[in-house]
């Protein structure tokens, strides 16, 4: 997220909160970064004082800080803190860090269909979290949408359009953001959940496509397309054009509940990441193959290794059984003696068995092959004992 030094007009402590940098402005005020005495990061807007001398959006204000107080969800931004009765009200919340869904896009270009869907997704579960509290967000699109290391995160959820009838008026202080809207916005309707589901599915396609479902143009135009034109979803990947264009419906009773879009959402993701795996060369999957088995031996021993392998092979044909693969023989002085497998044992630190440790090889007996070297010393002892014995008898003798 783009960060630009604070002006001289701007405040420098609200409430608790010292202020460092400005994140942006928009149609309710500015959003700045700022840390509490125990240095946790918010992102803390404040409102504009046109707005603030409003009574009527005051109240609005407080009775949707109030509902996004309720709202619990891994996917939002979470409310930290607010002040209803300052001269300029402000509220606070977590601090996302992580690029927008649009700079995203905007820098890299269309996002593959599996990370579509995942985000997707991710943001349903979000949604069904701030409906839940009464919340309709009103302003879903893709620059309200950081994508943080732990995940989508959905921003200014309930607040953005608290002035109401006053949407249009603030249409177009984002790029894009005529083509995000329902048409019962539009049309000065009442919004319900649905009318999430109509940004969300028009998220999605930018997400897949790079663009809005509705093209370019003035504020105008593309409000007109939201409401009489159908969506123009050319360059949405397959797997998800269908669920997008019933997100798009111009009836909010036809589009699905952000409950359904989410366990569908999670089904496409999944079975495209799957796809993706097939696609890559044989080669790859053997060397994936590979390294997945030699980090389990690591972690369960050789021997416990090899035995899940072989299990899992065998269910991936049916029962069929399938020979256990053995380790490579080696040659020389070191290599085992013929019909003497390698076996593989835990190895032995100071008396104790460590959690793992290389092949051990051992005779069909079960004993382990003579070491030369200890052979070596065993000798020299042998003989220098034979010695010592020899030489007392002798004495022995003399005396």
């Amino acid at each position: 997220m783009a960060m630009m030094r604070l002006r001289r007009e701007d405040p420098r402590v609200v409430g608790s909160f010292r202020l460092h940098r400005r994140l942006g402005a928009g149609g309710m005020g500015v959003v700045y970064l700022g840390s509490d005495r125990r240095g946790q990061r918010v992102a803390l807007k404040v409102i504009r004082p046109d707005l603030a001398e409003d009574q009527e959006f005051r109240s609005r204000f407080a009775r949707e800080v109030s509902a996004a107080r309720r709202i619990r969800g891994g996917c939002t931004a979470r409310l930290v803190a607010a002040d209803l009765e300052a001269e300029r009200p402000w509220f606070a919340t977590q601090y996302v860090p992580g690029p927008s869904l649009h700079d995203k896009v905007a820098e890299e270009g269309p996002l593959p269909a599996a990370e579509v869907a995942a985000i997707g997704a991710a943001l349903s579960e979000g949604l069904v979290a701030v409906h839940e509290a009464g919340v309709v967000h009103r302003d879903l699109k893709p620059s309200n949408i950081l994508l943080s290391p732990k995940g989508p995160r959905i921003i200014d959820f309930g607040i953005a359009w608290a002035t109401g009838a006053s949407t249009l008026t603030h249409v177009g202080t984002a790029v894009g953001s005529p083509g995000f809207l329902a048409p019962e916005q539009v049309r000065g309707a009442a919004v319900t959940p649905a009318t999430d589901v109509f940004s969300l599915g028009a998220t999605l396609a930018y997400a897949g496509t790079g663009d809005s479902p509705f093209g370019h143009g003035s504020s105008e135009v593309m409000l007109y397309r939201v409401v009489h034109e159908e969506p123009q979803l050319h360059g949405v990947p397959d797997a998800l054009a269908p669920l997008v264009r019933a997100c798009l419906a111009k009836s909010p009773e036809e589009r699905p509940s952000t409950l359904q879009l989410s366990m569908r959402l999670k089904e496409i993701a999944a079975r495209e990441a799957q796809g993706l795996s097939e696609a890559r060369p044989p080669a790859q999957r053997s060397r994936g193959r590979e390294r997945e088995r030699d980090r389990e031996r690591e972690r369960v021993g050789p021997d416990r290794a090899t035995a899940r392998y072989t299990e899992r092979a065998e269910r991936r044909t049916g029962g069929t059984p399938v020979p256990r693969p053995q380790p490579p023989r080696t040659t020389g002085r070191n290599a085992a003696p013929s019909g003497s497998p390698m076996v593989s044992r835990p190895s032995r630190t100071n008396g104790r068995p460590g959690r793992t440790g290389a092949p051990v090889r051992t005779t069909s007996t079960g004993r382990r092959p003579a070491n030369p070297r200890l052979l070596r010393q065993r000798l020299v002892v042998f003989v220098v004992v034979t010695l010592i014995v020899a030489l007392g008898i002798a004495l022995a003798q003399q005396l």
